[in-house]
Parts: C-alpha cells; structure tokens; sequence
C-alpha cells in the first residue's frame, strides 16, 4: 500500500513573528511543487494565527507543538484541540522528548492527547523515543513499547489510519547524529509490527511513520527511501525555507 509522505518542520522556541511570516511566505510559495508530499510547519503557539493568515490557500499545512487533552478548565497556559481548530490547524505534535523530558510529561497523557486530537479532527503526530543510554543497555524495545501502548490504547482500529507516529531517538534529536537508515528501519519496522497486533495488518499498513533526528536535505533521501519510512518530523533544518523544501524535494523523487 502507498503512503503519502509527511514531512513535518518542527520550529520548537524559534523565529519571531516577521521571520515567522517571511519563511512560511518562502515556503508556501514552493509547497505545491511537492503535490505528491504532506507539508506541514509547526511555529511557535502564540503565532499559529498569524503563519494561519500565511498559509491560507496554500499547500503547507500548519501544525501544534503541543496541545491540551482537555476542552476547557483551569489549565493556565494551555491550550485546547478546538482552539487549534479554530485557526485552521489540522496536526498536533505530542509526547516530543523534549516535553517529556523537561515538562514531565508521561506516555499516559501523550494517550490522552492522542484521544483529544483524533476527537477534534486533528492529526495526532505521537512521538517516541529512546535514550542513548537505553539503547546501550538493550532497553530499546522496553522503552518503545511502553510509550506506544497508551497511544495504540486510545486509538480505535476505524480511526487509527489518521495516527502519526514519530520515531525521533533522544539521542540524535538536536545532536548532530542520525540513526542509520537501517537503524531507523530496523525500529520503523517493529512499530508497524506492533500497529498490526493492535489494529489488525491491513491497518497498520496505512499509518505513516516518521523519523526525526537531525533529518536534513544530505541525509533524507537514504532515511526516506526505507519501506517504512513515511517521512520525517525535522527540527533545525526547518526553520529555513531552501533546506526544509530540500527535505521535500527527497520524499517527492521517491513518492
């Protein structure tokens, strides 16, 4: 089965609101050369409305950082699905490392996100990841496996098509390393293996998998030419136009 390939920039706490707007100008104005390949930006929260008013009628979709399980409540500094909804965002990255790691957040509420997302007709890009340490000691697959679990148990097998799951290891996030093509397949691999358990072959062939990890223009076209690469969830190599274009310019030769 052909999956459509997603790459996602990732902005994390990046560009201000004119380089904000000049770069998704740049961005937008390629997008549709890429028609075979989802694009998608992430900027920084407060400025989702303004890249909004960018990027209408383009073919560059806008995506959250992050979002709140929860409608409404006292939840100071947080924001709701339908919030994002509002302002034509159509993903929501969550359970980023980077989340987990400094703002505590567990593979339960990254379930929980999941279930608001897929509620709202978001796209829920649920991210996992190991430690270098982890993977050293062997723990690998233990540590994967408890963080897809919560996001396989909030999903239901008629929906799950609409799920993202990014691999992106904690130790190449920012770090100037990249897993191997192989590496990255080898666990691309065992997550759709553990999607068909959950939801059944036919299922899990229709979910895309992303791999994150300092993915830029040199690397991409090797990490995306693997069977279960669908696409990248990419970090600094977003934040410009010609080198997060190069990335797409990648998935579209192999699309």
């Amino acid at each position: 089965m052909t999956r459509k390939p997603f790459i996602c920039g990732n902005w994390k706490l990046n560009h201000g609101l004119v380089e904000t707007q000049a770069v998704l100008r740049a961005m937008a104005a390629e997008a549709s050369t890429y028609s075979s390949v989802e694009l998608a930006i992430a900027p920084v929260t407060p400025l989702l409305a303004a890249a909004a008013q960018v990027l209408q009628g383009s073919a560059l979709g806008l995506a959250a950082q992050n979002v709140h399980h929860q409608d409404k409540g006292a939840f100071t500094g947080e924001w709701a699905c339908h919030h994002l909804s509002e302002l034509n965002v159509g993903y929501a990255i969550v359970g980023h490392s980077e989340r987990r790691q400094y703002f505590g957040e567990t593979s339960a509420a990254v379930g929980q996100k999941v279930r608001a997302c897929l509620d709202n007709n978001l796209v829920p890009i649920a991210c996992i990841g190991e430690s270098l340490q982890e993977r050293e000691a062997g723990q690998i697959w233990d540590v994967l496996k408890n963080q897809m679990d919560p996001i396989t148990a909030a999903v239901q097998p008629d929906e799950a098509h609409r799920l993202v799951v990014a691999y992106e290891p904690v130790w190449a996030i920012g770090t100037g390393k990249t897993a191997s093509a192989a590496q990255a397949q080898e666990v691309h691999a065992q997550l759709r293996s553990w999607l068909a358990g959950a939801f059944g072959e036919d299922v899990a062939e229709r979910v895309r998998l992303q791999y994150g990890g300092s993915v830029k223009p040199s690397n991409a076209l090797e990490l995306l030419s693997e069977k279960d690469v669908d696409g990248a969830l990419v970090g600094g190599a977003s934040l410009q136009a010609d080198t997060f274009l190069g990335i797409a310019a990648a998935a579209f030769e192999l699309a």
